[in-house]
C-alpha cells in the first residue's frame, strides 16, 4: 500500500509472481480533484492481471466517501481493465481522494500513470490531512450532503456557521447564535459530528447537531475519539448553508474528555 499526495509520473513493475491485490492511495489538497492518465499497461488478462481506478478510497470493503454520501453509484466509481493496451480514458475523481488497485501476478509486468491535480471550484466531500487547517463546507444552495473526514481522532473548533436559516438567494442574514439539537427541533439542515471504527463502519457514535447563523461563535469545540472522524453538512437545498471549522489531531488530554467516543 502506498499513500501519496504528490503529482507526477508513477511506474510499477512486479518483482514477484505474487497475486496479492495492492493499492495506491492518492490525495490532493482540499480544493483540488485528481486526474489520472495511464500511458502504459502490461497486465495480461489471461494471467490474472487487473488494474482499476476508484473514485475515492477503498479499505477492507469500506469506501470514502461512503456509498450513501457519494453522488455516483458505486458501480460508476470503479473502472477495471487489463491487457496490453492502456485505456484511452482520462480518469477524474469527484473529491480530493482517489486510488488505483492492482493485481500483477507475473514478474516483470506492470503499468505506469500520470497524476495531475485540477482546481475544484465547489469542493464537497473532503479527506482531511493530518495537520491543523481551516476548512469550509458549502452547499451552494443545492440539496447535498458534504463531509470532512479524517482517518484519526480529531479536535474541532467551530469558527462560523450559517445553516438552516438563510433561504437560498437571500443575502440578508439574522444572527441567531449557534443552535444545538437541530434535528430534535424538526430542522432538516444541520451540521453533524460523528465517529466510526473504519471506512466500513464510519458512523457508530455521534454528538449533537448544530445549525443557526453565528459569525463569531464562542469557544465551541468537540473532540472525537474514533478511528474515523466526520463533520457532515446536511442540506435540503432550501437554504444557503456554510460552516467553517478548524481541525487538528486531538491531543491525549483532549481524548480523555472527548464528547464522541467509539466502542473498542
Amino acid at each position: 500500500m502506498l499513500v501519496t499526495s504528490e503529482e507526477g509520473h508513477y511506474y510499477y513493475k512486479s518483482l514477484t509472481d505474487d497475486a496479492t491485490v495492492c493499492g495506491i492511495y492518492l490525495m490532493s489538497p482540499p480544493n483540488r480533484i485528481i486526474e489520472v492518465y495511464f500511458d502504459y499497461l502490461n497486465a495480461p488478462c489471461g494471467t490474472g492481471g487487473l488494474v482499476s481506478f476508484v473514485d475515492g478510497w477503498e479499505l477492507n470493503g469500506g469506501y470514502l466517501p461512503g456509498i450513501m454520501e457519494h453522488r455516483l453509484p458505486l458501480k460508476d466509481r470503479i473502472t477495471e481493465f487489463c491487457g496490453l493496451t492502456a485505456p484511452s480514458r482520462v480518469f477524474i475523481s469527484t473529491q480530493n481522494a482517489a486510488m488505483i488497485q492492482y493485481r500483477i501476478p507475473k514478474r516483470g509486468r506492470g503499468f505506469s500513470f500520470k497524476v495531475n491535480f485540477l482546481k475544484n471550484l465547489n469542493p464537497c466531500n473532503i479527506l482531511v490531512e493530518d495537520i491543523e487547517q481551516v476548512y469550509t463546507l458549502r452547499n451552494y444552495g443545492k440539496p447535498s450532503n458534504c463531509s470532512l473526514t479524517a482517518l484519526y481522532p480529531i479536535h474541532m473548533t467551530l469558527l462560523s456557521i450559517s445553516v438552516g436559516i438563510t433561504p437560498t438567494g437571500d443575502n440578508f442574514k439574522i444572527e441567531t447564535g449557534t443552535m444545538r439539537k437541530c434535528q430534535e427541533s424538526g430542522l432538516k439542515d444541520y451540521v453533524e459530528i460523528s465517529g466510526g471504527l473504519d471506512l466500513l463502519l464510519p458512523k457508530v457514535a455521534e454528538g449533537e447537531t448544530f445549525c443557526g447563523v453565528d459569525s463569531y461563535p464562542g469557544p465551541i469545540t468537540e473532540s472525537v475519539l474514533c478511528g474515523v472522524s466526520t463533520i457532515r453538512l446536511v442540506s435540503t437545498g432550501q437554504y444557503d448553508n456554510m460552516v467553517s471549522v478548524s481541525i487538528r489531531q486531538a491531543r491525549e488530554d483532549e481524548l480523555l474528555t472527548a464528547s464522541i467516543v467509539c466502542p473498542i
